[in-house]
């Protein structure tokens, strides 16, 4: 998650499209309020659970992300308003026939919604976990209306195409597509589409602690693993899963200065000039390589796949080398060479990014402190976050800063730590599992010749509550990407292909038929 700087939302919610114009409301099949209404439907299907038409549209991924994008449910660090997507999409299910609930949160306009279809063996549940909210978007960056669906040049646009909105869409019309043709499944399956995931008091955890019940399962799939493509971008190379998160912490570093009336600035005694020093020098820092059981099954499965041979060179190199300094060359090879240059630079080692900066109030005032949050994201297994903290302080001991941890209100640092500590010490999810292989065979039924392997997410996900547990939880975002189109995660014109959305819904579908009863 990333802290947000808090923004009044644009149209209260409502369907951006109404709001700003383009495909309007009516031709969503939407009402003013973001509610569902008797849309055009060109084709029925024959039944859904109790005997209710589906609309084919419902069960078109494409179409169903155009209308999930159509939602503003911008998250700016302190929950997003979700009520009225989660009210449309109550109705998608209901078309369908599945018993589905929303969850009240205490934050208004902040809603979980719980669908479940009833299964007929014994075995625990399958859970579906993906998320509603989406982090907010800079429009004057952005070549489209981002809450409009617009496809270009095969690619459709939105905030939320690829995290997480697209990969909703997909799972959802792959379960519908099952449900019209009368599938019933050897165990129930749950779909939670939660809120807060990217920021906020009342996600998953809020939700475990309060509704334990409706959300048990044995196993969890949700966002995470990339299907990757080879250097032309879209003809697929490696199709993974992730079986543990990066360890999400942050930083604060702050300089002191002195205050003083801007026409007289003081040489050497000024906040911002003494941040910024310290800003870059560890800008060109990076924390040392780490190689883990995960990583090193991971980069295995990327060298045997790519058609690149110095890729895989540099791959091999940084493998087979006991030496540090070989180690650290080798991973420099590997970003120079990667088609994915960022991606795998953040499952080498400790990651840190400069994400707020704040000092001054007034432009005649020279202000008597600045300060700038760093967010860190360490590997599991690999460098303790305790020894990346100790390794920035120890780089920045000369540059007159304070280098503190960020910690709950309450919770001192030894305390964070000792929490951190637990969470880096998380085994990866097991592999053995129902949900494991049916998304292998999933794989060589869809992306036929393509590997699939387990990876290491950069990133972090709600699944915190499950891996708690003890409960298997993966990650899948099903569509290949290119490597410009993963930087428009968070970013500006986010957007994925509509062709890779459509097999990644046949790769979803594949792996619901993994749980159809015999």
């Amino acid at each position: 998650m990333d802290h947000q700087l808090e923004r009044t939302p644009t149209g209260e919610g409502l369907p951006r499209r109404a709001v700003l114009g383009g495909i309007g409301a009516a031709a969503l099949g939407l009402t003013a309020a973001g509610g569902a209404t008797a849309y055009a439907r060109p084709s029925q299907s024959a039944t859904s659970l109790t005997g209710a038409a589906i609309p084919a549209a419902d069960k078109d991924p494409v179409d169903l992300l155009k209308r999930m994008l159509s939602y503003d449910t911008q998250n700016y660090g302190e929950g997003g308003k979700t009520r009225a997507h989660g009210e449309w999409l109550k109705t998608i299910w209901e078309n369908a026939g599945v018993p589905v609930e929303i969850i009240e949160t205490p934050q208004p306009d902040n809603v979980h919604v719980i669908a479940r279809i009833p299964g007929k063996g014994s075995a625990e549940p399958l859970l579906l976990l993906g998320h509603s909210d989406v982090v907010p978007v800079e429009e004057d960056n952005w070549d489209v209306d981002p809450f409009a669906g617009k496809v270009i040049d095969g690619e459709i646009y939105g905030r939320g195409a690829l995290d997480m909105k697209g990969a909703n869409s997909a799972s959802i019309s792959a379960m519908l597509r099952h449900l019209d043709e009368g599938a019933e499944f050897d165990r129930d399956i749950i779909v939670l589409t939660d809120c807060d995931e990217e920021a906020g008091s009342y996600g998953s955890r809020w939700l475990a602690e309060h509704h334990w019940d409706k959300i048990d399962a044995g196993s969890v799939l949700t966002e995470g693993g990339w299907f990757l493509a080879q250097s032309d971008s879209t003809t697929p190379m490696l199709i993974t899963a992730t079986r543990q998160d990066n360890v999400y912490f942050n930083i604060d570093i702050t300089a002191k200065g002195v205050a003083t009336h801007s026409s007289k600035p003081i040489p050497d005694e000024t906040a911002v000039v003494t941040l910024s020093r310290a800003v870059s020098e560890l800008g060109e820092w990076e924390a040392p390589v780490h190689l883990t059981d995960v990583t090193r099954e991971y980069f295995e499965a990327v060298q045997d796949t790519t058609d690149d041979r110095r890729f895989a060179g540099a791959i091999r190199l940084l493998l087979r080398t006991r030496s540090d300094w070989v180690r650290e060359r080798a991973a420099r090879l590997v970003v120079k060479h990667s088609d994915y240059p960022y991606l795998h630079r953040a499952l080498l080692r400790t990651t840190h990014a400069f994400v707020i900066e704040e000092a001054g109030y007034k432009e005649n005032v020279i202000p008597s402190s600045a300060e700038v949050r760093v967010n860190c994201r360490g590997i599991p297994g690999g460098e303790k976050p305790r020894d990346f903290l100790a390794k920035v302080r120890g780089l920045l001991a000369d540059r007159d800063v304070e280098v503190k941890l960020v910690v709950p209100d309450g919770v001192s640092e030894e305390e964070q730590l000792a929490s951190l500590d637990e969470t880096w010490a998380t085994p990866p999810a097991d592999l053995d599992t129902d949900l494991w292989r049916a998304m292998e065979s999933a794989t060589e039924k869809t992306y036929e010749g393509t590997p699939f392997a387990p990876a290491l997410f950069e990133a972090g996900t709600s699944l915190d509550p499950w891996r708690a547990k003890g409960v298997p939880g993966y990650g899948v975002y099903p569509y290949v990407l290119s490597n410009e189109q993963l930087i428009g995660m968070h970013g500006n014109n986010e957007r994925i292909f509509v062709e890779a959305l459509k097999q990644g819904t046949d790769f979803m579908y594949e792996v619901f038929a993994g749980f159809l009863a015999k």
